[in-house]
């Protein structure tokens, strides 16, 4: 059946281009397509619904994201020319695309459903990240598929004070808020973002300027479903059979509570094995030819049962209260060789974190659709299986770590002093992991870089929110076990200092919370992080004063921009020759600021005497050692520094002098004083002068 064409605008205010969300042009034969325009910027989001594969027991939804270069009039870089795997970037935002669209699926529903989205023009102005996550929620609008949307995803700046929706690239320069939300009308579902410690309270104030947009939003993808959307189709949903559930409720009676309450999570994955083993038989008898649903209907009771304990009792699995923290701890330098390392802790989740320091060759050059752009400062997360005590597939660094690694490293990139000269990475490797690993890589990585001797700013910590609701009731979990995250409702991460908050992530189960919900969570975390950070402040309060003597040593200084070319020589002679004598990096800017990387003191002070030699500036009055490079019937050339200055017969010596020669050679070493040095640079130079004074 032809698909109908349709088309709606959002009006953004008067100095903003609108958004126009179209379909019925391209991609015909797709389940449903949308094209999402703002300015010049244009993404084409697709969704297609496949069947369900045999044994399924989760919901298969994949989300693509790719940036064409050709959509900025560019070749992609390599040898190839062809748009490759996917980079960490594009995977981020397939990642934001996905978490607001799994909660509103109807729970149950198995089938392989695949949402792509392609950047088709790129303006520099408008980004096309939460276009395509609009798109996302529109093409699914418009589907057969059982999802109860529509939502709406948009970009929060704020820039003097004001809060801006869908901010262009320039005007982000001068925001100290990154958040891209996602919600229904009154909820969130997914929030994302850095921020330059801003409180609670203005971060609240931005969810709820967010959500006066979304509500415009799902508005407008409503008279589109109005104008082409399909009729819902009737798919396949899977539930836990009522009676099954009852009737292991039934065998298992009492049995539960207590496994769902030991402490230890591999003890209890243990106890709860076995209350399964012990009733099996009966269960097994009760419901004959039906023992493959019982797996998962004990993993239903579970749940249920662990949720109940904590809405109706206040009881954890680990005993704590719902405000409470895991026991915390903290250790510095702990790798003998590393530049910075620490281990952080909190209960059974530890992380091992070390800092590697390197000059700006070391930076990482990224290729996007945008253009190329410098990092130097990076932080890698690794989630090996034996975290989890398990036997897995070891190498290839997976989405999710993609994703925990970007929010500790932007939460901590905030603290990281402007210009820093040195390329810097933070490598967290997971050592267990029982809720919130990336926030442990936070505070872990804080007390690396403390250790490292970088000058971040303030400490850093992050720690994790959870919820367990059930209708108008709700119970918000203080740093939450890795059961609480997979059987509760909510993994609200923030990370911040004690004056603010630098970065969050929040991941919802369910069709959305309220934002006041939102906002007492963000109070419980920012309690808890100030307990941490006591803790950390206990473990190093700042950054060591020098850094490690395995760290390459740097020194900067600035040169007359007007010495750049004698510093570099001809084609590059002497710069090359610095290096090749001393073993140093040497960076040199346009401002005339010279970054050296050397491998020791000694080493550093060759380098910088040499670059001296290529760029010192002479004073007048000034006393130097220079070398004659030239006799003239005249007088003598001098060089200083690699300057040449006159030294005049007259100026030789304290008598008459009849020949240069008679005083000085070619390649003697001579005191002079500097005279005078004219507007056009020529020095004047004095022997006789020098001796005077000497």
């Amino acid at each position: 059946m032809a698909k109908k064409q349709g088309s709606v605008t959002i009006d953004m205010g008067a100095d903003k281009a609108p958004i126009i969300v179209s379909t019925g042009k391209l991609a015909l034969l797709a389940g449903a397509a949308v094209s999402v325009e703002q300015g010049e910027t244009m993404v084409l989001v697709t969704v297609c619904v496949g069947g369900i594969k045999e044994g399924a027991d989760f919901f298969p939804l994949t989300v693509n994201y790719k940036e064409k270069y050709s959509a900025n009039g560019r070749f992609p870089g390599g040898y190839q020319k062809r748009e490759a795997r996917p980079g960490d970037h594009e995977i981020l935002i397939s990642r934001m695309t996905d978490r607001p669209i799994r909660p509103l699926f109807t729970k149950g529903f198995y089938n392989e459903v695949q949402v792509a989205a392609l950047v088709l023009s790129y303006d520099g102005v408008n980004e096309p990240d939460v276009l395509s996550m609009l798109g996302a929620a529109a093409a699914l609008q418009l589907s057969d598929l059982p999802y109860k949307g529509p939502h709406g995803s948009v970009r929060v700046g704020r820039i003097n004070g004001q809060f801006v929706a869908n901010p262009t690239i320039q005007e982000m320069k001068n925001s100290d808020l990154d958040l891209i939300y996602s919600g229904v009308a009154g909820k969130t579902i997914m929030i994302e973002g850095d921020c330059d410690e801003l409180t609670e309270e203005v971060l609240f104030e931005a969810m709820k300027f967010a959500d006066s947009e979304v509500i415009k939003q799902i508005a407008a993808l409503n008279n589109l479903h109005a104008q082409a959307g399909q009729t819902k189709g009737t798919y396949k949903i899977h539930k836990v059979a009522d009676d099954i559930l009852a009737g292991i409720k039934s065998a298992v009676g009492s049995d539960l509570d207590a496994p769902c309450l030991v402490i230890d999570k591999a003890e209890r994955g243990a106890a709860l094995k076995a209350v399964l083993e012990k009733h099996k038989a009966a269960i097994v008898a009760a419901f004959p030819e039906r023992d493959k649903e019982i797996p998962a209907a004990f993993e239903k009771l579970v749940e249920k049962n662990v949720r109940r304990l904590i809405l109706e009792d206040g009881r954890r699995s680990d005993g704590r209260g719902v405000s409470e923290l895991r026991p915390l701890s903290g250790e510095v330098a702990v790798l003998g060789r590393t530049h910075g390392s620490s281990i952080f802790a909190r209960g059974e989740t530890q992380g091992l974190i070390t800092v590697t320091l390197g000059s700006g060759d070391d930076a990482q050059t990224i290729d996007k659709m945008a253009g190329e752009l410098e990092k130097t400062f990076t932080l890698h997360y690794n989630f090996p299986p034996f975290s989890v005590g398990e036997c897995g597939r070891m190498g290839q660094t997976g989405n999710r770590e993609i994703g925990h690694g970007n929010l500790a490293e932007r939460s901590l990139a905030k603290m990281m002093p402007k210009d820093y000269p040195y390329t810097v990475r933070v490598i967290s490797e997971i050592m267990g992991s029982n809720g919130s690993t990336s926030m442990a890589s936070i505070c872990g990585g804080s007390l690396a870089l403390f250790d490292a001797g970088v000058p971040l700013k303030k400490a850093v910590a992050g720690i994790s929110c959870g919820l367990v609701s059930e209708g108008d009731k709700f119970v918000l979990l203080t740093d939450i076990l890795g059961s609480e995250d997979h059987w509760g409702d909510m993994d609200f991460k923030v990370a911040g200092t004690r004056d603010g908050i630098t970065g969050y992530q929040l991941d919802l189960k369910i069709a959305g919370i309220p934002l006041d919900m939102m906002y007492q969570a963000m109070l419980r975390d920012k309690t808890a992080r100030m307990q941490i950070l006591d803790v950390m402040d206990a473990t190093l309060a700042a950054p060591r004063a020098e850094i490690s003597k395995y760290a390459p040593q740097m020194h900067v200084k600035f040169i007359n921009p007007e010495k750049i070319g004698a510093l570099i020589g001809t084609g590059g002679k002497n710069i090359r020759g610095i290096c090749e004598t001393t073993g140093a990096k040497v960076d040199v800017i346009d401002s005339g600021k010279v970054t050296v990387f050397a491998a020791n003191a000694e080493k550093m002070k060759q380098a910088i005497d040499l670059i001296d030699g290529y760029t010192m500036e002479l004073e007048i009055g000034k006393i130097y050692r220079g070398v004659v490079a030239s006799i003239k019937e005249f007088g003598a050339f001098v060089t200083i520094f690699g300057q040449d200055g006159l030294l005049h017969i007259s100026e030789l010596a304290d008598y008459r002098v009849q020949k240069v020669e008679d005083v000085v050679a070619t390649g003697d070493v001579v005191s002079v004083k500097v005279l005078d040095i004219d507007d056009r640079g020529r020095i004047r130079l004095s022997r006789r002068a020098a001796l005077a004074e000497m």
